[in-house]
């Protein structure tokens, strides 16, 4: 209760500055990015959600920053995001001309102390955090068996395309075993993108995606009768609590799926430790990163340009459209997601490292 507590003061004072953030206005930084490149960087394939994103607010940005630079979306996949994360650390560009854009998937790692991060979010400069959501799906002769609990489906063996036992996936990982289903990950695959592959290709038989890549490329597959959703791992209302996602509120949450299901529990330190989780992976996925080496003209440059697409009177049909009903935050909001996105109780922390070292032999001490 201590733990939901302070995560929902958390979210409250968060909300509370993307509100404000909303209202404020800040003179435009004299910095222009005339006859200029800016590179948005992705540690991802081009193929899943995080490159949707991109891609949305990549001629946005174009528009919205003196000059109208040519924004251009590069992708550095590996190792789950790490390769491309602490490529991201090693950089000391200052212009303004080198942004990156981080997911769930990196932040997992940092948050367990994965040896394999040589990145550091202190050192990075937040100038956008994107909320986002996840649904997962299942194949029409599985989905038949789903009925809103997890009861019937126990009894099969799953197979899905997974980046790593410690990226964002693990939330997913972690909800199939609360519920009592055998789901066998195929660790290595590149971004989420790879694991609908797989899922298309008929080589698994579950799989999520994140809201935007699930609008373009699974909404397409369930109109045409080859998948069937089963849940969300839905949203969050000013308390913290877990809600119906904005973006597809016909569709049940784990939560109620978890409180259906025989052997499920909605409480405890395994539910408190998947809602930490979920919180630090979700509700501020995604967030747009500059340097630590640049100024603080670019930086509030950079925040600027966001408020103005934010506030832009198409932004809200565009952005729904594409990457779903969902907060975009800049400024303290942006901060604060930031804080909420690198930090975990150690008790949930705790648990999750048990949990992969137990279920994966994933050894992070």
């Amino acid at each position: 209760m201590k733990l939901m507590k302070s995560i929902s003061r958390g979210l409250t004072v968060m909300l509370a500055g993307v509100a404000a953030c909303a209202l404020t206005s800040t003179a435009q930084a004299e910095v222009d990015f005339s006859g200029k490149t800016v590179e948005f960087v992705i540690p991802f394939s081009e193929s899943g959600g995080s490159a949707r994103w991109a891609n949305f607010f990549a001629p946005l940005l174009s528009e919205a920053l003196p000059g109208n630079p040519t924004v251009v979306v590069r992708y550095r996949p590996g190792a789950g995001s790490t390769k491309g994360a602490n490529w991201f650390q090693r950089q000391k560009t200052d212009d303004g001309t080198l942004i990156f854009g981080s997911s769930g998937s990196t932040q997992f790692p940092y948050l367990l102390d994965d040896p394999r991060v040589k990145f550091d979010y202190n050192d990075w400069q937040v100038i956008l955090a994107s909320g986002v959501g996840g649904v997962t799906y299942l194949p029409p002769e599985l989905g038949e068996k789903f009925d809103g609990d997890a009861n019937d489906l126990k009894d099969i063996d799953f197979i899905w395309g997974s980046q790593g036992a410690t990226r964002l996936d693990l939330v997913a990982n972690l909800a199939w075993k609360m519920l009592g289903m055998n789901v066998q990950p195929v660790f290595g695959i590149a971004g989420r993108g790879d694991g609908r592959l797989m899922f298309e290709r008929g080589e698994a038989n579950i799989d999520y995606q994140t809201s935007p890549a699930y609008l373009k490329s699974v909404v397409p597959m369930v109109e045409a009768g080859r998948a069937v959703p089963m849940m969300t791992w839905g949203g969050l209302d000013d308390d913290g609590n877990i809600v119906r996602d904005p973006t597809f509120p016909d569709m049940p949450t784990f939560k109620e799926v978890c409180e259906a299901t025989d052997g499920c529990e909605t409480s405890g330190i395994a539910w408190e430790a998947w809602k930490a989780f979920f919180i630090a992976g979700f509700p501020a996925q995604k967030m747009v990163f500059l340097p630590k080496t640049a100024s603080a003209e670019v930086r509030a440059t950079y925040e600027q340009a966001f408020k103005d697409i934010i506030a832009r009177p198409d932004f809200t049909k565009l952005s729904e459209a594409t990457l779903g009903a969902y907060p975009q935050m800049t400024g303290k909001g942006a901060e604060k997601a930031k804080e909420l996105a690198t930090k975990v109780p150690a008790e949930a922390k705790a648990y999750v490292v048990n949990w992969l070292q137990e279920d994966y032999g994933v050894s992070l001490k």
